[in-house]
């Protein structure tokens, strides 16, 4: 089955804008943007100016009943990724959702059941596991006959520095009062779900990692899979530093992230072995086909060689839509899948857990 897959969108803020929406536009022989919808009514009739959309809904329920939408790209906040997937599901279409898919355990699983019912696809918005640069690096860390130590990193400015220097995105002030108001609520209920009496203290911390941290959390289960335990972490500073240490068999992984003012973008993966190191760099995602790179550093003999590989200046974003549209379209297998994501769920409550006991 081929031709062009029908989509609605479900929120048009930031990372819509900059990302999704123009590259959905662009691949014109894959996609049709046939609905768009969002809690702005501004937002909902900008949008629909500048893509030509007609069909402009205020509600999501009214979008995912629209009988002409194949598949439901989920955008907007993350307080709502759990009923609107399941709602777009229900209503017999595939689903794509921006991380994280969900807040909690319970309503990761209703997901599931919900895809499980309707025969429908669920895929998860993990956009750097489909640069082409880390799915080369995949392969090297298989050849690795022993990894002696990992390291991942996010330590990067605000985004709000790349964005206003690249981008124009729409911003409206006409959301109404009250769904401001229910979207805090249901963020505080979801993470409680999650985390129980610890949500007293570390809700940001938590839902700063369903953010942030699990396109590395994400990245590291696909490389190396899911660590033995967490052996410690510690946070510190209201910009959000933090060090996790990972245990897996034979050795160990290093994990630091942090916010700050230094307009840079420092998103790394390092596997050392005994005779070669993968290095995986990535860039801003919010400035597009700025290219992830592979660094190989190798020793054999008395000889020592660097590549530096570039495989594209394609960004991930549009490596992953298209992969989305190949399995939809064509049933090829699905990279982040809804079972996958459950797992960055437990590892969020493993270091909330180590974060306590270093208290």
């Amino acid at each position: 089955m081929t031709g062009k897959l029908k989509l609605g969108i479900i929120g048009l803020g930031e990372i819509a804008q900059i990302a999704h929406l123009p590259i959905l536009s662009s691949l014109r022989d894959q996609f049709e943007i046939t609905a768009i919808c969002d809690v702005s009514p501004q937002l909902v009739q900008a949008i629909g100016r500048q893509y030509h959309v007609d069909k402009r809904y205020l509600t999501s329920a009214d979008l995912v009943a629209d009988p002409d939408i194949e598949a439901v790209f989920v955008l907007n906040s993350d307080e709502y990724h759990t009923d609107n997937v399941i709602a777009a599901l229900e209503n017999g279409k595939h689903a794509f959702v921006e991380k994280p898919m969900a807040l909690n355990m319970e309503d990761a699983e209703r997901i599931m059941a919900a895809e499980k019912a309707s025969g429908k696809k669920v895929m998860v918005g993990y956009m750097r596991r489909y640069a082409p640069a880390f799915r080369q690096a995949l392969e090297e860390v298989k050849q690795m006959k022993h990894i002696n130590y990992a390291r991942f990193r996010d330590i990067i400015g605000y985004n709000h520095y790349f964005i206003k220097q690249t981008q124009n995105v729409f911003r409206f002030s006409d959301i109404p009062a009250e769904l401001a108001a229910q979207k805090e609520a249901r963020g505080k209920e979801q993470v409680y779900k999650a985390i129980g009496d610890s949500a007293e203290l570390y809700s940001n911390t938590y839902r700063w990692m369903a953010g942030l941290c699990s396109h590395d959390f994400s990245a590291m289960r696909e490389m190396l899979g899911m660590p033995k335990r967490v052996v410690a972490a510690t946070k510190w500073s209201e910009r959000n530093f933090m060090n996790v240490l990972f245990e897996y068999e034979g050795f160990h992984v290093v994990y630091e992230v942090g916010f700050d003012h230094h307009i840079r973008f420092d998103a790394a993966i390092e596997i050392f072995g005994d005779q070669k190191t993968v290095h995986v760099q990535y860039d801003s995602g919010y400035i597009r086909h700025l290219p992830t790179t592979l660094k190989i550093e190798q020793s054999e003999g008395t000889s020592y060689t660097e590549s530096v590989i570039r495989p594209t200046y394609t960004d991930p974003y549009t490596c992953e839509i298209l992969h989305f549209y190949e399995a939809v379209k064509e049933g090829k297998p699905l990279n982040t899948t809804a079972e996958d994501a459950i797992d960055d769920l437990r590892l969020f409550q493993m270091i909330v857990q180590a974060i306590e006991a270093a208290q």
